[in-house]
């Protein structure tokens, strides 16, 4: 599937997500005008440069989850910057009706 969109668009949509909110794969790829190319949101994600001060653990599943494997490292650190952000993770999952971003500036 070819992106309708530049990893740079992403970038951007990505660094204005606010701190304590989250975001879906899918809703990103809204934003950027491409609804139903959430996979390709997800691989771009996955190219982001090591040390990158983008928030990409802000960017969560269409079901509230943290996509990495449960107790995986990454999975934990995901689940920390998010809680470090006053994000609540119970039992693994992010309730979007509280911390879903809608995209308007605060």
């Amino acid at each position: 599937m070819s992106s309708p969109f530049t990893p740079a668009e992403i970038w951007y949509l990505l660094s204005n997500i606010p701190h304590g909110s989250v975001v879906t794969y899918g809703q990103l790829a809204e934003m950027a005008g491409a609804r139903g190319y959430a996979r390709v949101v997800g691989n771009v994600l996955k190219q982001l440069p090591a040390g990158t001060e983008l928030p990409w653990h802000r960017v969560i599943n269409c079901k509230g989850r943290i996509s990495f494997p449960e107790d995986s490292p990454r999975y934990n650190k995901q689940k920390d910057l998010l809680e470090k952000e006053g994000v609540t993770v119970l039992s693994g999952k992010i309730n979007l009706k509280e911390f879903r971003w809608n995209g308007e500036e605060q």
